[in-house]
Formats: C-alpha cells, structure tokens, sequence
C-alpha cells in the first residue's frame, strides 16, 4: 500500500535509506536531516514524502519542486529495502509520484545518480521506466564519480469531458 509518510515513519525512513547501501555515513546524516526538517515542517508543504507499506515500511520516495522553474520536479530519494527489491515495488512508487504530479498538472520529473558501476542497475531502472538520460556532469560527487541526470516529460491531463 502506497500513502503518504508520517512523523511516526521518521525512523523507518532512515532504516530503509541505510540499508539500501547507497550512502556513506555523513550522506545518510544528511539525509536523516532532511526527514527532520520534512516532518518539523520546515521544507514547505510541496515536499512529499510517500511510504510503500507492508506490515512495515519496505520503500518511500521523496519528492520536491525545482526552485525558479515553472512545473519542474525531482525525485531526491527512491528506495526499497533490498530483500523486496525485484518485486515491482520500486517500479509502483515511481508511478504514484509521476501520477501525483500529473494530476497537478506538472511538466518534467528530473533524477540525479551516480555514474559508478555499482549503480549501473540504478540507472537501467530509470531508463526502463521510460526516463531520458539528459545529462553527465563529470566528477560531480568526487574524482571519478559523475553525475547522470535522468528527465521524463509528464503527460499532459486529459480534461474531463461532459
């Protein structure tokens, strides 16, 4: 079941970002600043954190308008806990947030990774879920390590008709 997060899933949501196994520790401690400043309400009210739930969290993402532009969003953070990878789930939360976009009416949905081998499956999940590679930014996070920035196009909403 896909719905949005709440302060009692502040801990799970760190949980899950450190057992994906992407970030090092001072990533994940600005990360655990990020679900802080989310839940105290101090990202405004267009961040969005979902939370995929199965007797537990088991996938979240989060989402965020693109400051001084007009309809543009990014996913900062798409994950699911490795022993449920492999069963549709990450495939369902990046559906729910291009959906919930849609319906707003919103443009683009832009995702930054890492060029590294280790996320070679990363970015094959983004450019089987329909996404462009738009962008790489050489040793962005460090020597060696570049920035690939995925984009998809939203569809426009179809209008109701009487």
């Amino acid at each position: 079941m896909i719905r949005p997060a709440t302060p009692a899933d502040a801990i799970s949501l760190i949980a899950l970002a450190e057992a994906t196994g992407i970030f090092q520790a001072d990533d994940l401690a600005a990360f655990g600043g990020i679900v802080t400043d989310y839940f105290a309400g101090n990202l405004g009210s267009d961040h969005c954190w979902i939370c995929d739930d199965d007797a537990g969290l088991v996938g979240a993402a989060y989402f965020a308008p693109e400051m001084m532009a007009e309809g543009t969003w990014n996913l900062y953070f798409i994950g699911v806990h490795p022993i449920r990878q492999g069963q549709g789930r990450g495939g369902a939360l990046l559906r729910y947030v291009e959906e919930t976009l849609t319906t707003r009416g919103e443009r683009l949905l832009l995702v930054e990774t890492s060029g590294l081998e280790s996320f070679a499956q990363t970015r094959a999940f983004y450019l089987k879920n329909g996404y462009d590679k738009e962008a790489r930014i050489r040793d962005f996070y460090s020597a060696g390590n570049d920035m690939i920035v995925f984009r998809k196009v939203l569809p426009i909403p179809q209008k109701a008709r009487i």
